[in-house]
């Protein structure tokens, strides 16, 4: 293996991880800063031996002092995928990272929407599939491809009048005025795959009280004529599961893929909600980098889980395996890049 030089430490700089489905982003970086904080690659050597290693506070001036760490875009705990890290100076350069070009997988489960319009929510409303084709879906699409106005969904914490749109829900409290719509891009919309039936997906078990349809329909009066929610049920037919299928797209910064799911699930005459979800690219950083192109791969979040544990040897190269990882995937903001010797 070629031995890593790094003439002048600390770096600050840019890399991504795999985000594993389940956790939430800020407790992932806050995993991460565990290791990074205790790095001579990020952190001056002088502050580590004053301080020693140990547990790194993840909030306040003294986890700051320590190192500076971000990440460039929220994915939702049951999102998996691309999550650029900015550490140092390279804080300041995650803001391209909200705006740039994404691309997303994503598994529809027809038939039930949901309040957080994905498999973590609680069951809102259920409609006939069976009569969904894949031929049917192809043709929504072609209205949800270029620029589209896009309504965030009401179970939200975007605020409006000061207050979150969730609370309107929760409480009935009537929308002031129509939840504002977002002009986005979706550049490419397509089905990768067409489940239908054979999955193991299932419907949320937990679903809407009367009460909490009753408070959703009130917060909607004041901008829809006469919400009504209620279930559209079809007899079912032995333990056949719900059609799903899975959707590549290629969309622009703030575009909500769970909408484009429920909104599709509305545009074939049923409902959908999102089941799984993978950031596959987040401008140049990538799961898969495209050859003979500056992408970027990332780093699987295993290496990090590993060393949390131990962080095992430092080899010859003078790294552990972790920030051996992390250099071969480096964009330096600040300082030399790395390079390679025999």
């Amino acid at each position: 293996m070629p031995k890593v030089t790094l003439p002048q430490l600390p770096v600050s700089g840019l890399f991504a991880i795999m985000k594993p489905s389940g956790p939430t982003s800020m407790s992932v970086i806050n995993d991460l800063k565990q290791l990074v904080g205790n790095s001579r690659l990020f952190v001056e050597a002088d502050k580590l031996e004053k301080r020693g290693k140990g547990k790194i506070p993840t909030r306040g001036k003294r986890a700051r002092e320590i190192v500076k760490m971000g990440q460039g875009g929220t994915l939702d705990p049951l999102a998996d995928g691309v999550l650029v890290v900015g550490i140092g100076k390279g804080t300041k350069r995650l803001n391209e990272f909200l705006d740039c070009v994404k691309e997303y997988r994503t598994t529809a489960l027809l038939g039930c929407e949901t309040d957080t319009y994905d498999s973590e929510g609680s069951r809102v409303r259920v409609a006939p599939w069976r009569h969904v084709t894949r031929e049917a879906v192809e043709a929504a699409l072609n209205k949800f491809r270029g620029e589209i106005h896009q309504a965030p969904p009401i179970f939200s914490a975007l605020k409006m009048d000061g207050r979150p749109l969730y609370e309107y829900a929760r409480k009935g409290i009537p929308l002031p005025r129509p939840i504002e719509k977002r002009k986005v891009t979706i550049h490419s919309l397509d089905i990768l795959e067409w489940k239908g039936s054979d999955h193991q997906f299932r419907w949320p078990e937990k679903e809407f009280t009367s009460d909490e349809k009753k408070a959703m329909e009130k917060a909607l009066e004041g901008v829809e004529e006469n919400p009504i929610i209620k279930d559209e049920l079809e007899p079912a037919v032995g333990d056949e599961s719900p059609t799903a299928f899975v959707l590549s797209m290629k969309v622009s910064g703030g575009t909500y893929v769970r909408s484009i799911v429920h909104d599709l699930g509305h545009a074939v005459g049923s409902a959908a909600h999102v089941v799984t979800l993978t950031r596959s690219r987040q401008g140049r950083f990538a799961l898969e980098p495209a050859a003979d192109s500056e992408d970027k791969g990332c780093v699987p979040w295993d290496v990090f889980s590993r060393a949390s544990e131990s962080e095992g040897d430092v080899g010859e190269d003078g790294w552990t395996q972790w920030e051996r990882e992390v250099i071969d995937h480096l964009e330096i903001i600040e300082g030399p890049k790395p390079q390679k010797t025999s």
